[in-house]
């Protein structure tokens, strides 16, 4: 045997951070010599442009080679043997590095916003020869090789290359899509950590398992587009909120695929008059209590439901039936999974090496990273991603408020004050508008909204005005304020009539929606019926006039699956919708009132065309607290664009019940809660009602119970 230098057993004991400054074409003595590492060959020679060959010396019982090129030859092949098998193999250490020195650049400046263009595993053709480009950011690590399908996950076969500010590379020649794949690290001290899922695979294997996999993304079908301005402010704007895998299942316990959800669930949808649907996070995940909430893959469509081409198909399908796509997206946390982000090179490269910076206390997660340039760049470019591959039409950002305080349910001394010694996250606050700058200036016709539960002003501000810059705010205050006033007997009901008026002191600061989540249907809350008082016959009743409330306030509208057909139990990720209550006409005439009033939702310019603007609501009535009656005027652009809305809380009928109008003549009643279509007791005003004679015009009433209603002007 050869005596080895140093980088010959670099090379054979796998720590080697730059392989190709050994092994592939070397002039040494003024001789082409090639040198390679395969280990269980018996012997490999070199096979020359011409094919003529070469034996190449065993050096390495591991399996080093090196011997000369035949001559003349500038590109070579190597035939090896295993066993009885002799193969013709492209040596990886021969070919020319991947990224260019302006996407090093790029990358180290953070302004790469195509960053799953240039990072992960990408079908190339270098040199005639096709074969996967792997790219991965691990700055701190010793040595990085791909292990996978192609090299029977031997971590000495492939070691990667490092260029820049820590990307390390390698062409693959032969390896394809659908090949299997990790990284295998050695830390900064030597430490050999757990294989390294891909952060930035576009596919990976299902749970329990975690390899990523080697995805053609330019096979992904892009969808046809939404309808145009579906996200607009003066658009009507509806949204079905979605967990794929409880909404329905078949066979009692399997979930749809993605394709069956295309084939089932668009249509039920569009059926109910929602003019968008908003997933529960379908980013690749490990655990499926998290609800995809802790994501281990945020660039991969789970596997659970089928490929990323059938979850394209499912957006077309949406798109297709005129529905607007939204995706809840998880910026602020990720597990600790060894196979994922933590300690990805040895370090806290993603996260915090401070717990007191780096770890969410609720969840047990950790907390990402937002003053490091790459960090930022991972994030943004993700976001990106789905807008451009998928065409999704907007992203809904979980969990704003942990990501916007350093306090964030924390303790006292149990938290790092920013530089200014303030609670506010700095470098998050930096992360969260410029997200929202590069989505609205790569996609105006896209949105955001952020799940923000404090006080923090301007989410959905511009952010060249001081604002964070999304499009949209859910509001958490309207939400707990009114499910807190519902809920109580009517009887008592006098004594928190300030919990409808409050919310329209703030209606107007920010572009709200009226969000009924997921959030609301769990963990002992119970579910939206189960919070209503009374027998049964009032608990549905005190729901429709809910519902119809929150439809004529002034706010997009979010609902959670089940809601629209008054699910009796809390949901549970675990098993499907109670779809079976249908039968029930009680619930079925829940549904239908969704339906309808989805349908006046987008009818009536009144409900929807100000619903971010004070100019388009007006109190009528806000102090019958003693009768829990409220009334108020919604307004479109146009002068007599006006509807007039009159909600009940009480079960009393009241009639000759008097409301100031803006306009003498007939009013009709286009909606009523207590319509016995719905399975209400069919008290109400004939179809219409015109004004009495005076000089203010007024409406004579019959003011139906636990209901509410709706009147337009005729004309």
């Amino acid at each position: 045997m050869t005596k080895l230098s140093a980088e010959a057993w670099a090379i054979v004991e796998g720590r080697h951070s730059d392989p190709f400054h050994y092994l592939g074409l070397h002039r040494q003595d003024d001789k082409a010599v090639v040198r390679a590492f395969l280990p269980e060959a018996s012997n490999v020679e070199a096979i020359g442009e011409h094919g003529e060959t070469a034996p190449l010396e065993r050096i390495h019982d591991a399996g080093l080679f090196e011997g000369a090129l035949p001559n003349g030859s500038k590109r070579y092949q190597l035939r090896a043997r295993f066993g009885d098998t002799t193969v013709d193999l492209e040596d990886p250490y021969r070919f020319p590095p991947i990224l260019t020195e302006f996407d090093l650049y790029l990358l180290g400046e953070g302004t790469q916003q195509r960053l799953y263009d240039k990072l992960g595993a990408h079908p190339v053709t270098l040199e005639g020869v096709p074969g996967i480009a792997f790219v991965v950011f691990a700055p701190n690590a010793r040595r990085v090789s791909v292990v996978g399908d192609f090299n029977f996950w031997n971590a000495r076969r492939h070691p990667m290359r490092v260029r820049g500010q820590g990307y390390w590379e390698l062409f693959i020649p032969h390896a394809a899509a659908g090949d299997h794949y990790k990284f295998d690290i050695v830390g900064p001290h030597g430490q050999q950590l757990p294989l390294k899922s891909d952060p930035m695979a576009f596919a990976a294997e299902m749970r329990p398992s975690t390899a990523s996999i080697v995805l053609d993304e330019t096979k992904i079908p892009h969808p046809a587009p939404a309808p145009a301005n579906i996200n607009a402010l003066g658009a009507p704007m509806s949204i079905y909120e979605v967990h794929l895998g409880s909404w329905r299942r078949k066979n009692g316990h399997e979930w749809l695929t993605y394709r069956e959800l295309a084939e089932q669930l668009p249509r039920y949808v569009r059926d109910l008059g929602f003019t968008h649907v908003e997933f529960l996070p379908v980013n690749e995940h490990p655990f499926d209590g998290s609800w995809g909430y802790q994501p281990t893959g945020l660039y991969a469509p789970t596997s659970r439901f089928g490929s990323p081409q059938d979850f394209a198909g499912l957006v077309d399908a949406c798109h297709r039936e005129g529905l607007g796509v939204l995706l809840d997206w998880v910026p602020g946390h990720f597990p600790d999974d060894p196979h994922g982000l933590a300690s990805f090179d040895g370090t806290a490269l993603y996260e915090h090496a401070n717990p007191l910076q780096g770890r969410h206390m609720d969840w047990g997660t950790l907390i990402y990273n937002y003053g490091r340039t790459e960090v930022v760049n991972f994030l943004v470019s993700n976001a990106l991603f789905w807008l451009e591959r998928y065409g999704v039409d907007g992203l809904r950002v979980d969990a704003v408020a942990s990501m916007l305080y350093l306090d964030y349910s924390r303790p006292s001394g149990g938290w790092i004050p920013n530089k200014y010694g303030g609670r506010e996250n700095l470098e998050a606050i930096d992360f969260i508008r410029r997200f929202n700058t590069e989505v609205f200036a790569r996609f105006p016709q896209a949105t955001t909204a952020a799940e923000e539960s404090t006080a923090w002003p301007q989410v959905s501000r511009p952010v060249e005005y001081g604002g964070l810059g999304f499009g949209y705010k859910w509001n958490m205050g309207w939400m707990h304020d009114t499910l807190n006033y519902i809920g109580k007997d009517p009887i008592h009901r006098k004594h928190h009539h300030g919990d409808i008026l409050f919310g329209l002191h703030y209606a107007f600061s920010e572009n709200f929606i009226l969000p009924l989540s997921h959030d609301e249907v769990v963990h002992g809350k119970r579910s939206i019926l189960g919070r209503m008082p009374g027998d049964d016959w009032q608990r549905f009743a005190n729901l429709r006039a809910y519902y119809s409330f929150m439809f004529a306030h002034p706010g997009k509208k979010l609902m959670f699956m089940g809601c629209e057909f008054a699910q009796q139990r809390e949901w549970s990720h675990d098993r499907s919708l109670d779809w079976h209550l249908l039968e029930q006409k009680k619930h079925a005439g829940i549904q239908s009132l969704i339906r309808d009033l989805n349908r006046l939702y987008r009818e009536l310019p009144a409900l929807h065309e100000l619903d971010c603007d004070p100019a388009g609501f007006e109190w009528i009535v806000t102090d019958d607290a003693n009768r829990n009656v409220f009334a108020w005027m919604r307004k479109g652009n146009a002068p007599r664009v006006r509807c007039l809305v009159i909600a009940n809380f009480s079960p009393n009928v009241y009639h000759n019940y008097r409301v100031r109008v803006p306009f003498p003549g007939t009013w009709r009643e286009v909606f009523n809660s207590d319509s016995a279509h719905y399975g209400g007791s069919n008290v109400g005003n004939t179809g219409e009602v015109r004004t009495l004679e005076g000089l203010v015009p007024e409406l004579n009433l019959s003011i139906p119970p636990l209901a509410a209603i709706f009147l337009v002007p005729e004309g």
